[in-house]
C-alpha cells in the first residue's frame, strides 16, 4: 500500500525548546527533505513571523522541489469573524502553495475553555475555512486537533465534526493525538471503528511522543487502512517530539513492506538526518534506532564473532539499506562498499585497503568529535589523504586574533596570519566583525598573491556544537563552515577545545578543498 509521507519538521518539529534556523536553513533543509523522497513538506505558518513569510517568499524563487510538495499551515478562521475577512487565512491562499494544511478543534472540551464557543460554532468556522480554501483553487489537509482526547470524552461530537468536514469536500481528514498520550490498543479500537463507516475517505495521523508511542501508534493506524502519516526528521517537536520518521519510515517500508519513499532513497536517510542535526545544532543519540553511530555498532566476543560468519546473525536488517554503517571494535571492514560509492562521487577512486583505512580514520576522528555527514569538503580532502595527496597551497606558520570593544555597540575583531606560499612568507591582517571573519580575510589577504582567484570564495555560514558541555568552558568544539565559488556550495569541519583553532581549521580546509577540486 501506498504511505503519503508528510513531513512537518520545518513547522512542528521546530516548536522543540532550543531549535530556531534560519531561513536559509530551512530552504537546505526542505532540499534534503525532498532528496529523501517525503510526499509532502510543510514549511510553516504564514504571516506568523517574518522569518515564516520571509521563507514562504523564497521558496516560491528559490525551491525546486522534484518529489515533494509544499505545504502552507494555519487555523481555521478566527471566531466571530468572516473567513475572507480573516489575515491568516488569506495568508495561506497568498502563500502560494497548492496545499495547504489547517488545523481545528475536535474535543468539546477545548471547544468550550479553548476557544470558548459551542460545537455548532467551531464546525462552522472549519467548514467555512475549507470552503474558502477549496474556492481559491487549493487541496485542503485538516488536522483535527486532540482528536483522541475528544473521541474519548464524547464520540458523538468527534463524529459530528468528522462528517461536517468530510461532506465539505477535505481531501484528508488527520486524527491528532495532540497530547501525546494515546497508546496502540486504543489507536486500534478508535480508527478500527471510524475506518470502516469512511472506506472512501482518506485518513491521516499525527502523533505527539510523550508517552514514546508515537511511532507504534502510527503503525498501528496504517494497519487500519490509513495511508497518510506525519512526522518529523529526528523527532524533532515540543515537548517529546513528534513521530520520529527516521525510525518510522523503515519500519514501514522494510519491516511491513508498504510504498513511502524510493529505496534508493532511503538510503540517504543516515546522512540526511545527520545533516539536518548539524543544521539546527541538535545532536543526533548514538543510540537512535536505525540511524544512531551505535546503532549497528558490535563489540568483541560472541556478536562480532557471529557478524564475521553472517551479519543477519546480529542485525535486524542490512545497515546500508538506511545508509548506515555495521561497525566492531576489533575489525573494521564493515561499510567499504558505502565508503567507495561516496568516494565516486568525487571522482576518487578507493579501493578496499583505502577504504578499510578511511573508516577506521573517520572513526578516530568522530570518536574526537568529527562529524563529517554534513562536511564533503572536509570528507574529500581526508579521501585524498587516505590515496597520498596532501594539500600543499599553503604552509601554517602562526596566527593571533584579538577583539576590542569600542562602545556597547562596535565591537571589532582584529587578525594576524603568517604563512607560506611557495617559498615567499607573508604576514597579514584582517579586520572583521568577529575573529573568525577577520581570520578568513587575513588568509585571503596571504592567498590572493599566488591564487587571486581565492577571491571569488565567500564564507556563507557558520555553526558552533558544544560537544561535551559538562567540561565547561574547557569543552572540545565543532565547528560546520559552508563556502561558495559562486556555483557550487561545500561544508567543512574543525574540532579542537578552542574555538578559534576550531574555526580556522575548517578555514583551511575550506580553502584547500576549493584548490583540489578546482
Amino acid at each position: 500500500m501506498k504511505i503519503d509521507i508528510f513531513d512537518t519538521t520545518l513547522r512542528d518539529g521546530f516548536q522543540q525548546e532550543g531549535i530556531s534556523p534560519s531561513v536559509k536553513d530551512k530552504l537546505a533543509i526542505a532540499n534534503l527533505l525532498d532528496d529523501l523522497g517525503v510526499d509532502y513538506i510543510e514549511g510553516g505558518w504564514p504571516g506568523a513571523s517574518p522569518k515564516e513569510e520571509e521563507f514562504f517568499d523564497k521558496a516560491k524563487k528559490e525551491l525546486k522541489l522534484t518529489n515533494a510538495k509544499l505545504v502552507s499551515f494555519g487555523s481555521t478562521r478566527k471566531l466571530n469573524i468572516k473567513v475572507e475577512d480573516d489575515p491568516q487565512v488569506k495568508a495561506l491562499v497568498d502563500a502560494g502553495t497548492d496545499y495547504v494544511c489547517i488545523v481545528g478543534k475536535s474535543s468539546s472540551l477545548h471547544i468550550t475553555k479553548a476557544i470558548e464557543t459551542d460545537v455548532e460554532e467551531a464546525i462552522k468556522m472549519a467548514t467555512d475555512t475549507i470552503e474558502y480554501l477549496k474556492s481559491n483553487g487549493k487541496k485542503v489537509f485538516f488536522d483535527a486537533e486532540h482528536f483522541f482526547d475528544g473521541y474519548k470524552e464524547n464520540s458523538e461530537v468527534s463524529y459530528k465534526i468528522l462528517d461536517a468536514v468530510i461532506n465539505e469536500g477535505v481531501d484528508c481528514f488527520i486524527f491528532c493525538d495532540t497530547n501525546g498520550g494515546t497508546l496502540p490498543h486504543e489507536v486500534t479500537e478508535i480508527l478500527g471503528e471510524i475506518t470502516k463507516k469512511y472506506d472512501k475517505q482518506k485518513f491521516g495521523v499525527h502523533f505527539q511522543n510523550d508517552n514514546g508511542c508515537a511511532v507504534p501508534n502510527s503503525m498501528a493506524a496504517v494497519n487500519l487502512g490509513v495511508d497518510h502519516v506525519q512526522g518529523t526528521m529526528n523527532g524533532y517537536g515540543e515537548r517529546t517530539g513528534n513521530a520520529d520518521l527516521c525510525t518510522l519510515l523503515p519500519n514501514l517500508t522494510l519491516k511491513m513492506e508498504h510504498d513511502t519513499v524510493p529505496l534508493d532513497s532511503l538510503e540517504k536517510l543516515t546522512p540526511i538526518a545527520n545533516h539536518i542535526a548539524e543544521l539546527v545544532n541538535v545532536a543526533i543519540d548514538s543510540r537512535h534506532p536505525y540511524v544512531g553511530s551505535s546503532a549497528f555498532t558490535h563489540k568483541a566476543g560472541l556478536h562480532a564473532s557471529g557478524m564475521a560468519k553472517d551479519s543477519s546473525l546480529y542485525e535486524h536488517i542490512d545497515s546500508s539499506k538506511v545508509g548506515n554503517f555495521t561497525r566492531t571494535t576489533v575489525s573494521e571492514l564493515a561499510g567499504r562498499a558505502s565508503v567507495i560509492t561516496k568516494a565516486k562521487e568525487f571522482n576518487i577512486e578507493l579501493s578496499n585497503e583505502d577504504a578499510k583505512k578511511l573508516i577506521e580514520e573517520v572513526q578516530n576522528l568522530e570518536h574526537q568529535g568529527f562529524q563529517f555527514e554534513a562536511a564533503d569538503g572536509s570528507l574529500y580532502l581526508l579521501m585524498n589523504k587516505i590515496k597520498g595527496s596532501n594539500p600543499d597551497y599553503f604552509d601554517f606558520e602562526s596566527f593571533r586574533v584579538f577583539s576590542e570593544r569600542r562602545n556597547s555597540e562596535n565591537v571589532v575583531s582584529e587578525a594576524v596570519c603568517k604563512i607560506n606560499v611557495n617559498d615567499q612568507r607573508y604576514v597579514t591582517t584582517g579586520e572583521g566583525v568577529g575573529p573568525v571573519d577577520a581570520l578568513s580575510k587575513a588568509l585571503v589577504t596571504a592567498l590572493r598573491n599566488d591564487y587571486p582567484d581565492i577571491e571569488v570564495v565567500k564564507l556563507i555560514d557558520y555553526k558552533v556544537r558544544i560537544i561535551d558541555s559538562t567540561d565547561g568552558t574547557e569543552a572540545t568544539t565543532r565547528v560546520l563552515v559552508e563556502f561558495t565559488d559562486g556555483k557550487r556550495k561545500w561544508n567543512t569541519v574543525g574540532v579542537h577545545q578552542n574555538i578559534i583553532n576550531a574555526s580556522w581549521n575548517a578555514l583551511c580546509d575550506g580553502f584547500n578543498f576549493y584548490f583540489m577540486s578546482s
